[in-house]
C-alpha cells in the first residue's frame, strides 16, 4: 500500500485510486463541506506536554508484547461484571486490563454510590470550582469501583437542536461555557487517577438517524451525516473539545453520525488530521458501542479502541491483517502504545483498585459491597444542586417564602416516583433500562391520561432528577419536593397538603386559605429518542387551572434541556417560576433551601428559552429524512446556519426571547462599573497566526493570554448572593456573531459588598479560524468590542480595544 505523509499547512492529503498522493489546495470556507477528506497516515503519539513520561513506560511495555496481545488491548470483551465495557488482562506483564463504564453524571448501575447533579444543571450553575469540585468527588467513586475510565463528560451534542434527546448530558449550548467546564471536570476526575472519555466526537446533534436502520425495502439507511464547513466546525463544535485535550482528557469517543459523508469512528480528517494532528492529542479513541463499521478503513482513519467488542471488524481480523501487511504494524504499535500510555499517565499502575470490584454483573445476587461514597463529597452534592436552580420570575419578592402557614402542592413531578413502574431517568433506567425501551415503558405510564403517545415530555410517574439512557445516575436515596417541604413544615410547625393532580378539575381543587400554590411539573429526555416538542399541554393545563384559582402561584420546572412557558408565563397569578433543571438525588432539599431564603437562588441559563417554537427555526427539531428522497439511504443534515445557533443566532436575527442565555435572578440586585481593558505583551509571538509547538490541544500560544478586561460588581440589595458576570466579545470580521461568550466569573458579595472580576482572555478566544490557511488568526488593527453584564442582553458595560 502507499506510503502516507502528513503535509503542509493550508493542504489535505488525498489518497487516488492508484495509490499517489496528491495535494488538494484549500481555497474557501467549504472546502470540506459535505464531503470528508483522507488524511493519512495516523499520527503516532509523541508524548507532547506531560505525556512524555507515559509514552515512554508505555513504548517500553508495548516493545514486549506479541501481535496478539497488543490486539487484545484493542477492543472489547464480555465479562461477567457491571462494567459497561472491558479490555484483556495481559497477567504476565502486571497489566490487570481496564473498566470502562458510564457516565458523565456519576457511576451508573450500581450500589452504594450518589446521582450527581446532571451536565445541564451543572451548566446553570455557572461555577468552575464547584464543577472541579464534582469531578473530584465524582472520580473518587469511580476509582473506588475500580473503574479505569469514566464514559463522560460531554461536550456533544453541544445543544443545537433545541429538541435534542441528551442536550442535558452536556454542559451548555455555549462552547466557551461548555469548554471551561469540561476542563475543570476533567481535571477534577483525574486528580483521583481516573481517566475520562470525553463523548461524542463529533457532529452528534441529535438522536433519530444516529445509527444505521433498515427500511421497508430491506435496506440499509445509513447514520445521518453532519455537514459541517470548516469554520463552523472549529469555531463551535470543536472548540470544548480543544479543551478537553488540553485539559487532559486520556479518551476521546467517536460518534454514531457521520461527518461530511464518512463515519465518525472512521473519519480520517476528524481523527487523524484534526484530533491528532491539529490538537495534538495523545490519548486514545474509543468507538461508540457498536459505532465501528469497518476494519482496516477505522483503523487507518485513526480509531484506537472499539466497545463493547473487537470481535466484529477487529479481535483475529486485526492480527491477520497485520500480518498481511494490510495495516501497518506501526499502526496497531500506536493503539497500544496510546492504551497503555494512559494508564501510565493517570498512575493506575501504581495502587490502583482491582478492576470492577465494586462492579456487581448483577445487583439482586449477592456481592461484595463497596461503598463508594465519602462523606465529604455531601456539601458539594447539596451546593451543586442548589446552583443549577434558575430563577427566572419573582414578582414583588414572592420568593423566599414569608413564614409561610399552608401551603398546597399540586403536580406529578412533586412526588417520590413509584419504582414498580420504570420510569425514565429513574432508578430503574440508571440501572440498565436500554433506549430500545424507551416508547413502551412511556406508554406504560402515560395510559393512564389517555391513548399512549410515546414520549409525551413529562414524566406523571414522579419526579426527575436526571435525564434516561447511558447517562443517567444511580442515586441512593432521591429527595422530592414534597418529601422536602414537608419535612420543612414539620420543622417550622406548618401544614402542605398535596393534591393529587388526576382529580382536579376547573371547578376546585385550591384551598382559599392557602399562602401559595406549588406546581410541579418536568419535561423529560433521554438517549435514543428526541424530544418531540418543547411543552406539553397537560403539564400547560395543570398550571393554568391552578392559577385560574389561585392568586399566588409558583411554578418550579424540573427541565432536561429547554422547557416554554408562553402558554401561561403572563397569567397574573403565576408569581414566581424556578428552572429547576436535574440536581441529582438532593433535588427536594436544595429547592426548599432556595423557596424558603436559606439561600439566594444564582444560576443563569445555560441556553436560550424562546416565546415559540418557531423562533429556533429549522433547527428546532431534528432532521429526518423521508424514505422516497433521494437521499434515503443516506441521510443528510446541512449545518447551514454555521455558527448560528441559540443566542447567537436570535441576535443574528433580531428575535427577543422570553428568557435570554445568561439570564437569572436572585434575591438582592447588583450593579455594573468601571470597565477596563488591557493588553499582555507577548514578545515570543508577534503575528496574527497562532505558532509555537503543538501541545495537547493546539499550538501552544493559542493557550496564552493576551488582554485583560476588569469591571466592578456591587451587591446594591439587602441580601446576600452569588452574582454570575459575563464578559461578551464582538470579533470585528465577517461572519462573526454580533457577541460571544468569552468570560464569566461568579462571586459571592454581601449587602453592600463589591468586587473587582477580571477576565483573561487568551489568543484563541480572539482569533477567528482561517480556513485556508488551516490556522488561528487574530484581527490586528480591528476594533474588537467588549461587553461585561448579567446576561447576553443585559450588558451595561461595553468598551472597544484594538489589537
Amino acid at each position: 500500500m502507499a506510503r502516507l505523509c502528513t503535509l503542509a499547512v493550508g493542504s489535505v492529503t488525498v489518497l487516488l485510486a492508484r495509490g499517489v498522493i496528491a495535494e488538494a489546495q484549500i481555497t474557501n470556507d467549504t472546502f470540506f463541506y459535505g464531503q470528508s477528506p483522507p488524511v493519512y497516515p495516523s499520527p503516532q503519539i509523541q508524548g507532547l506536554g506531560d505525556w512524555a513520561a507515559a509514552y515512554s513506560q508505555a513504548q517500553a511495555f508495548v516493545a514486549q508484547l506479541t501481535i496478539e496481545e497488543k490486539t487484545n488491548l484493542t477492543g472489547g470483551y464480555a465479562e461477567e461484571n457491571g462494567c459497561s465495557g472491558n479490555i484483556y488482562a495481559i497477567e504476565r506483564l502486571g497489566f490487570p486490563g481496564l473498566c470502562v463504564t458510564d457516565a458523565g453524571n456519576g457511576v451508573r448501575g450500581t450500589d452504594f454510590v450518589n446521582g450527581y447533579a446532571s451536565g445541564i444543571h451543572v451548566g446553570a450553575a455557572w461555577n468552575k470550582g464547584l464543577t472541579y469540585r464534582r469531578g473530584v468527588d465524582m472520580g473518587g467513586e469511580f476509582r473506588a469501583k475500580g473503574v479505569n475510565l469514566q464514559l463522560g463528560p460531554v461536550v456533544g451534542p453541544l445543544g443545537r437542536v433545541a429538541e435534542g434527546g441528551r442536550n442535558w448530558e452536556g454542559f451548555s449550548a455555549d462552547p466557551y461555557l461548555s469548554g471551561k467546564l469540561v476542563a475543570q471536570h476533567i481535571r477534577g476526575v483525574q486528580s483521583n487517577g481516573v481517566g475520562t472519555c470525553t463523548k461524542h466526537y463529533i457532529g452528534n446533534e441529535q438522536e433519530t438517524d444516529r445509527n444505521p436502520t433498515t427500511n421497508s425495502q430491506n435496506e440499509t439507511v445509513a447514520s445521518l451525516s453532519s455537514n459541517i464547513d470548516d469554520t463552523t466546525m472549529h469555531e463551535l463544535y470543536l472548540w470544548p473539545f480543544v479543551d478537553a485535550v488540553h485539559a487532559g482528557t486520556v479518551a476521546i469517543m467517536c460518534s454514531y453520525n457521520r461527518i461530511n459523508n464518512s463515519y465518525a469512528c472512521q473519519n480520517s480528517k476528524t481523527l487523524n488530521g484534526i484530533l491528532k494532528t491539529e490538537l495534538g492529542f495523545q490519548g486514545y479513541v474509543v468507538s461508540d458501542w457498536f459505532a465501528q463499521h469497518s476494519g482496516v478503513a477505522s483503523a487507518e482513519a485513526g480509531l484506537d479502541m472499539v466497545m463493547p467488542s473487537g470481535l466484529a471488524f477487529w479481535g483475529p481480523n486485526l492480527t491477520e491483517a497485520v500480518q498481511n501487511g494490510s495495516i501497518p504494524e506501526a499502526r496497531l504499535n500506536d493503539m497500544a502504545t496510546r492504551i497503555m500510555a494512559t494508564w501510565y499517565y493517570t498512575n493506575q499502575n501504581d495502587g490502583y483498585p482491582a478492576r470492577g470490584v465494586g462492579m456487581p454483573a448483577s445487583l439482586s445476587a449477592p456481592h461484595e459491597v463497596v461503598n463508594a461514597r465519602n462523606p465529604s463529597a455531601r456539601p458539594g452534592l447539596m451546593q451543586a444542586a442548589v446552583e443549577g436552580h434558575v430563577l427566572v420570575k419573582n414578582v414583588d419578592n414572592t420568593l423566599p417564602l414569608q413564614k409561610p402557614r399552608l401551603l398546597t402542592v399540586y403536580g406529578y413531578d412533586a412526588v417520590n416516583p413509584q419504582f414498580n413502574t420504570p420510569t425514565p431517568g429513574l432508578s430503574s433506567w440508571a440501572l440498565g433500562l436500554t433506549s430500545t425501551d424507551v416508547y413502551s415503558v412511556l406508554c406504560g405510564f402515560s395510559s393512564a391520561l389517555g391513548p399512549c403517545t410515546p414520549f409525551l415530555g413529562y414524566a406523571a410517574n414522579g419526579t426527575i432528577y436526571t435525564g434516561g439512557g447511558s447517562g443517567a445516575t444511580s442515586p441512593a436515596y432521591i429527595s422530592a419536593p414534597l418529601d422536602a417541604i414537608q419535612a420543612r413544615a414539620m420543622q417550622d410547625g406548618d401544614t402542605v397538603v398535596y393534591w393529587d393532580t388526576q382529580n382536579i378539575n376547573a371547578t376546585g381543587a385550591v384551598e382559599g386559605a392557602t399562602d401559595a400554590c406549588l406546581v410541579f411539573i418536568n419535561a423529560e429526555a433521554s438517549e435514543g429518542v428526541d424530544r418531540p416538542a418543547l411543552y406539553d399541554s397537560y403539564s400547560d393545563s395543570l398550571v393554568i387551572n391552578i392559577a385560574n384559582q389561585c392568586s399566588n402561584t409558583i411554578v418550579t420546572i424540573h427541565n432536561a434541556g429547554i422547557r416554554l412557558v408562553d402558554n401561561w408565563i403572563d397569567h397574573p397569578n403565576v408569581t414566581a417560576v424556578i428552572y429547576a433543571h436535574l440536581p441529582g438525588q438532593d433535588s427536594g432539599r436544595a429547592l426548599v433551601s432556595i423557596l424558603y431564603g436559606d439561600v439566594s437562588p444564582s444560576g443563569k441559563l445555560p441556553y436560550t428559552v424562546a416565546r415559540n417554537e418557531s423562533d429556533y427555526g429549522a433547527i428546532l427539531s431534528p432532521v429526518q429524512t423521508p424514505e422516497e428522497s433521494e437521499y434515503s439511504l443516506f441521510p443528510q443534515d446541512a449545518f447551514s446556519e454555521g455558527v448560528y445557533i441559540d443566542y447567537r443566532s436570535f441576535d443574528a436575527k433580531n428575535i427577543t426571547p422570553r428568557y435570554e442565555f445568561g439570564y437569572g435572578l436572585t434575591y438582592t440586585t447588583f450593579s455594573y462599573s468601571d470597565i477596563s481593558i488591557s493588553k499582555i505583551p507577548n514578545p515570543r509571538n508577534q503575528s496574527a497566526y497562532a505558532t509555537g509547538a503543538i501541545i495537547p490541544g493546539g499550538h501552544a500560544d493559542l493557550f496564552a493570554n493576551v488582554v485583560t478586561v476588569s469591571a466592578t460588581i456591587t451587591n446594591i440589595g439587602s441580601v446576600g448572593a452569588a452574582e454570575i458576570a459575563q464578559l461578551y466579545v464582538g470579533i470585528p470580521a465577517s461572519g462573526q456573531p454580533v457577541r460571544q461568550l468569552r468570560g464569566f466569573e461568579k462571586v459571592f458579595l454581601t449587602p453592600g459588598g463589591s468586587q473587582t472580576v477580571h477576565f483573561y482572555l487568551q489568543r484563541r478566544d480572539l482569533s477567528v479560524w482561517d480556513a485556508v490557511a488551516q490556522n488561528w488568526r487574530m484581527v490586528v488593527g480591528g476594533h474588537y468590542s467588549f461587553s461585561v453584564g448579567a446576561s447576553s442582553r443585559d450588558l451595561p458595560l461595553t468598551s472597544t480595544f484594538t489589537l
